[in-house]
């Protein structure tokens, strides 16, 4: 049996999980060659499941002024700040595939500040950082920072919002000592 099926079976013998679950399953297997660790560990309630996914698509995956690459770098450096080893790992080989620059991944990873950055997304990054850091320090002088970079007031929403979630899930899998999938690791290098 394939480790993927081994993997789906072991989740169906610990909870039953209904046919649009599977399905959904399925589908990421699909589209990024393995089930992602954190839609496993949400699984044994798949209302909390759905929620997270739904939240997750629509702050990654809609319509925005910011890029996918761009959200990725917001998740890679808040969660670097959090030390989320989970989502370092997995946001990290997001940030090496979709930038086709392996270096970056590593070195939002490590130090965001060092890495040589458009003065938009050091904005941005800046930002993400601050509202991580110190949330209630956020003045109107940072979201105008923002807007002098370029950034719309809704794309102030989408990045306040993005780094808020991974403040959240990041926390979230330190909890429960969610380990990334072994094939992140190797991902985009």
């Amino acid at each position: 049996m394939q480790e993927k099926d081994v993997t789906a079976l072991k989740i169906e013998q610990e909870m039953p999980i209904s046919d649009e679950t599977r399905a959904y399953f399925e589908l990421c297997e699909e589209k990024l060659g393995l089930l992602p660790n954190v839609l496993k560990a949400h699984a044994f309630n798949e209302k909390k499941l759905r929620v997270f996914t739904e939240m997750y698509n629509e702050l990654m995956l809609a319509d925005s002024q910011l890029s996918k690459l761009q959200r990725e770098m917001i998740a890679v450096v808040v969660s670097s700040i959090n030390k989320c080893f989970y989502c370092l790992t997995a946001h990290g080989a997001a940030v090496r595939q979709l930038s086709g620059d392996p270096q970056l991944g590593e070195v939002l990873v490590m130090n965001w500040r060092a890495a040589e950055l458009e003065p938009a997304n050091a904005a941005m990054l800046e930002f993400a950082d601050k509202l991580t850091r110190q949330p209630e320090m956020i003045v109107e002088a940072d979201r105008q920072a923002l807007r002098d970079a370029g950034w719309s007031d809704r794309a102030i929403w989408d990045i306040g919002n993005i780094a808020a979630f991974f403040n959240m899930t990041n926390r979230v899998a330190s909890a429960t000592e969610m380990r990334p999938n072994p094939e992140y690791h190797s991902q985009a290098r």
